[in-house]
């Protein structure tokens, strides 16, 4: 067994994180649509949890935002003239079309890949698969950057395998890492990869909300990526109708600890019998559940409990919940939360994080960071410079200020300045994080 730990890659916020409604399923995304936004605040409040989770000693990394607007997919629309063209006429002609190639939605990594480490693959990489995201329109733009993104990061092809996207068709709707959960006895050892499906590629789905991710999609992961012990799961139908649009609204897991809502499975028996068999040998799982009794489903998505991020601290030998302020302003959420540390459980101790720019779009601290399961030697492989340390805090910290919009309606969007101050802003991101000249499809252009 090699020595291993669960680094954090953090999706740092972009300049036009709004609030415009897109994501049918996503409850606070549709409650606070055409409400003013704050991207400085959103960027800085990013920052400052990986700053916290950092000085705890939790390697670090910054995923840079995608480029927005996206003027390219309104060009492939036919939308035409000069790019102030394009997003005129895209606003008064097509205005959802417009507001979907303008999403910051990149922020939130844990959609941006499913990752398999080393220690459970069959060629002892460490595989990545991007997220087709195909549900949801502006989603769906992102696969190709943030492919781009995953090989300068994790350039060195000897240990890492940075596959592209699955197909880009309804039968492999893959939302990434937001509904997968890796099981272990500890980070460099063999764990159980739990891979949650929504629907079938070939069944029916009437539901109210889409069930956004195929069994057949994490099916194709696991043969890519030569990932023993999986076991596929169910996620509960009722928590896709709850608001629940990926399991990690009703489920979070790390080592040997599965933190989970009762309604988060269909069958909750039958997953824990699929863990445990899968788990014979390497470790006992600890299930930690919440009844829908002591917390209500609508009580669940106000709070985002589950959307934790549940943390080995160096040092310590409890885990760490890392919920966010809504969980502590909700009663029954932290009446749930407050009780971990006392049951004397896997559990020790909650703490609370304030990320409510992301909350009102439904991201709380786990939707916005890609765990990845890194050795000595695989930190030592990626690109250094997006490490996150005090010093490039700091440097970022003061590249939002001067920046970043501190205010911006959904009717800002609309705005061709903010396309140049976007650009601008993302130029000398790409210097300050070593990302190369040509990282972004303008600079590339020019």
């Amino acid at each position: 067994m090699s020595s291993a730990v669960e680094a954090n890659c953090d999706g740092l916020v972009g300049p036009t994180h709004s609030y415009v409604g897109l994501s049918p399923g996503n409850l606070a995304s549709q409650k606070n649509a055409g409400e003013v936004s704050n991207p400085q605040a959103a960027a800085l409040e990013g920052l400052g949890k990986m700053r916290r989770l950092a000085d705890l000693g939790i390697p670090q990394f910054v995923l840079p935002p995608h480029e927005r607007p996206a003027v390219s997919l309104l060009k492939s629309l036919g939308f035409s003239g000069s790019e102030a063209a394009v997003i005129e006429q895209a606003w008064k002609d097509a205005p959802a079309l417009a507001a979907a190639a303008c999403s910051a939605s990149p922020m939130w990594a844990a959609n941006a890949a499913t990752v398999t480490p080393s220690a459970d693959t069959a060629d002892g990489r460490v595989h990545f698969t991007p997220a087709n995201l195909l549900t949801n329109l502006h989603r769906s733009l992102e696969g190709p950057q943030t492919t781009r993104a995953l090989r300068r990061l994790f350039p060195d092809e000897a240990r890492f395998a940075v596959h592209d996207p699955l197909p880009a068709q309804p039968h492999f709707a893959d939302e990434g890492a937001a509904n997968h959960v890796r099981l272990c006895a500890d980070h460099g050892a063999p764990g159980v990869n739990l891979f949650v499906w929504g629907r079938e590629a070939w069944g029916h789905w009437d539901g109210k909300f889409p069930a956004r991710q195929t069994r057949e999609a994490f099916e194709a992961i696991q043969r890519r990526h030569g990932a023993a012990r999986s076991v596929f799961p169910r996620q509960g139908r009722a928590a896709i109708e709850g608001g629940a649009f990926h399991n990690d609204v009703v489920c979070v897991g790390t080592r040997e600890c599965l933190f989970f809502h009762e309604r988060a499975f269909e069958d909750r028996a039958g997953m824990e019998r699929a863990v445990r068999a899968a788990a014979e040998g390497l470790f006992e799982p600890a299930f930690v559940e919440v009844s829908e009794a002591d917390l209500p489903m609508a009580d669940l998505v106000a709070s985002y409990l589950f959307n934790s991020q549940l943390l080995v601290i160096p040092g310590e030998g409890r885990l760490v919940l890392l919920a966010p302020a809504e969980t502590r302003d909700n009663p029954r959420a932290f009446a749930v939360a407050e009780s971990l540390a006392s049951s004397n459980g896997a559990i020790g101790r909650v703490e609370y994080v304030d990320v409510r720019q992301s909350m009102r779009n439904g991201g709380g601290p786990a939707c916005l960071r890609l765990r990845v399961v890194l050795t000595d030697a695989e930190l030592a492989a990626t690109n250094s410079a997006q490490r996150f340390t005090p010093g490039l805090h700091a440097v970022l910290a003061d590249w939002v200020r001067r920046r970043y919009r501190d205010r911006l309606a959904p009717a800002d969007l609309a705005d061709p300045d903010l396309l140049i101050e976007s650009r601008e802003a993302l130029d000398e991101l790409s210097q300050i994080l070593d990302l190369g000249g040509d990282f972004y499809p303008f600079q590339r252009a020019s």
